[in-house]
C-alpha cells in the first residue's frame, strides 16, 4: 500500500516551514490529539518540518509545547482557518480553543 501524500494547505513546496531545509522532513500535525489530528490532516494544516523543528531541537514542537513554534504554527493555521473556512467560533467549536489572542 502506497504512503498518502501529504497535503497543506499552508505550503507548496516540500521544505521545513521554519528553517526552509529540505533535509530531514517530517509531518507535522499543527492540532495534536486523535481527533484534533484528523481534523489538522483533513483542513490541510499540517507542514513539513525538518527533524531538529519537529522532535529533536530544544525549541521543537514536541520538547516545547506551547513554544515559540508551537504558537507561531497553531496561530498561522488558525488564520488561514479563519480566513477561508470559517469564523473564530466555529474554529474553538472544531479544535476546542482559540489560539489566537483578543487583541491580535
Amino acid at each position: 500500500m502506497a504512503a498518502k501524500k501529504m497535503k497543506s494547505v499552508l505550503q507548496k513546496e516540500k521544505v521545513c516551514y521554519i528553517c526552509g531545509t529540505t533535509r530531514n522532513l517530517e509531518e507535522h500535525h499543527i492540532f495534536p490529539g486523535s481527533a484534533n489530528r484528523k481534523k489538522s490532516d483533513k483542513r490541510g494544516l499540517v507542514v513539513w518540518l525538518c527533524d531538529v523543528d519537529h522532535r529533536t531541537g530544544n525549541a521543537s514542537v514536541h520538547n516545547n509545547p506551547n513554544g515559540q513554534i508551537d504558537r507561531y504554527l497553531k496561530t498561522t493555521a488558525q488564520k488561514y482557518y479563519e480566513e477561508h473556512i470559517g469564523s473564530r467560533e466555529q474554529f474553538r467549536m472544531e479544535f476546542g480553543k482559540s489560539f489566537i489572542l483578543e487583541d491580535e
